[in-house]
């Protein structure tokens, strides 16, 4: 995903369109003078509805859209005909997006499944023909019913990306590098800090033609959750990941301490987060001799770990093993 084309919010207007109204009209023929009412209801409004597309990966085509409008509905008509129903708006989004109230933050739906669809804003109701209010008391109604208004509501939409596997880390850390390395994703690498500025996806292949989704996010810093870096702006779409894998470079100052300082970072994002399944993986471990390696090894957390080199690909068979029992389990 190039970084100008990647979108994970959008925030619009979703107007529903208004309902047509009921018809006054009575029966006029030329052997029926004076016949009964037989105005026709008017067509509700077109609604606006949200459908999963597995074809995207971006709400980048919904971006400049600030406001989406349905059409209205058609008034009735004399012969008991319902006028056509308004046009309705249909917004394809990629799954994983979630669709939010912007007044009160309530979540309407997540959009998980190709095909899925949701009902954003209904379309105002069609009023009803003067056919409908003739009775025994009543023979001639001359009133007829008008459409209800459409509904209008101010609409965010957020992308999380479903993955199975959620890269967390500080930025630097080689994460971009063992995805490149593991799946065939292309994402931008260089020796510098913040080089992924928005999320990339990679399919990782394992035996017997079975397969993983990883999902790499921009480097989290100390002080992420008050804006620091890129902020939690991206934490998001690991919200969905079964395993997190906190990826922490060998030639960090302290491991430990690297990964207690991301591990509370998430914390503060959504506690949440910390009830998914952990596995570490200690990064550039060629940069590194065995005395340095085991001085390591005495103080890691109590979770799975292993070293890696996406260099030498020390360690990244072991890692595939370590992820895919840990999704089986």
């Amino acid at each position: 995903m190039a970084s100008t084309n990647f979108v994970d919010y959008v925030k619009f207007c979703a107007r529903s369109g208004k309902g047509g109204a009921g018809a006054v009209h009575f029966r006029r023929e030329k052997f029926v003078p004076k016949g009964g009412p037989d105005g026709g209801n008017g067509g509700r409004g077109g609604h606006i509805i949200l459908q999963g597309n597995n074809q995207l990966s971006t709400l980048l085509h919904l971006k400049y859209r600030k406001h989406v409008i349905a059409g209205e509905g058609k008034p009735g008509e004399g012969g008991n005909r319902t006028g056509a129903h308004g046009e309705d708006v249909v917004l394809e989004v990629p799954l994983g997006t979630v669709a939010k109230e912007v007044e009160t933050g309530k979540v309407r739906i997540e959009i998980t499944e190709d095909g899925q669809q949701h009902i954003l804003t209904p379309g105002g109701r069609g009023g009803l023909g003067n056919a409908h209010f003739k009775s025994a008391t009543q023979q001639a109604p001359r009133f007829a019913q008008a459409g209800e208004t459409g509904l209008e509501a101010w609409i965010i939409l957020e992308l999380k990306l479903l993955a199975d596997v959620g890269l967390v880390g500080f930025p630097n850390a080689g994460k971009s590098t063992l995805l490149s390395v593991i799946s065939a994703a292309k994402p931008k690498i260089a020796d510098y800090a913040f080089t992924t500025l928005t999320p990339n996806l990679g399919v990782v292949a394992y035996s017997n033609d079975q397969s993983f989704v990883v999902a790499d996010i921009p480097g989290i810093i100390e002080g992420a959750a008050e804006g620091k870096g890129l902020g939690t702006r991206f934490l998001r779409h690991i919200e969905r990941n079964a395993i997190l894998l906190f990826i922490v470079a060998s030639d960090s100052l302290y491991v430990p301490q690297a990964y207690h300082t991301l591990l509370k970072e998430l914390e503060r994002h959504n506690p949440e987060l910390l009830t998914k399944k952990r596995l570490l993986a200690i990064s550039k471990v060629d940069l590194i001799d065995e005395e340095r390696k085991e001085a390591i090894e005495k103080d890691l957390p109590a979770i799975p770990y292993v070293f890696i080199s996406s260099v030498t690909d020390q360690g990244i068979g072991l890692l595939k093993d370590k992820i895919w029992h840990l999704l089986q389990g």
